[in-house]
């Protein structure tokens, strides 16, 4: 089952999206800022990292834009999943390369869909990456 980097600074969301997670079979990785985000997606290779926007040490924006400047990153499915419904931070978010954008709560039934269909876009059958 697919690899989820999981970075997000409240430490309740975290745990309790990492325990849907892992009830729905997939590994999880979790940290609890940027700065540590980053280095976990650099080291460990997820096949997929859902990211909170707002958080200290370095913002989600700021660690998309670092993993899109690398090689070995830059193919990796990145959704924020965030409180902020605003339009203006949605385009931001997308303008910077994510794959997708959730707002906070997401219901169970979304996140798996969107989790899945990163997935299997990723690498289409018969492309190699």
């Amino acid at each position: 089952m697919a690899n989820i980097l999981v970075i997000e600074d409240d430490e309740l969301f975290r745990l309790t999206l990492e325990d849907r997670l892992l009830m729905e079979g997939f590994s999880v990785l979790t940290a609890a800022d940027g700065a540590e985000g980053l280095r976990q997606a650099r080291e460990q290779l997820p096949d997929l990292i859902l990211c909170d926007i707002m958080m200290p040490v370095m913002d989600g924006y700021a660690v998309l834009q670092a993993l899109q400047k690398e090689t070995r990153t830059t193919r990796i499915p990145f959704v924020f999943l965030t409180a902020s419904s605003d339009p203006l931070q949605i385009r931001a978010g997308l303008d910077l390369g994510a794959t997708d954008y959730l707002c906070k709560p997401v219901p169970k039934t979304k996140l798996l869909t969107t989790i899945q269909h990163c997935l299997e876009n990723q690498n289409p059958p018969g492309h190699e990456p």
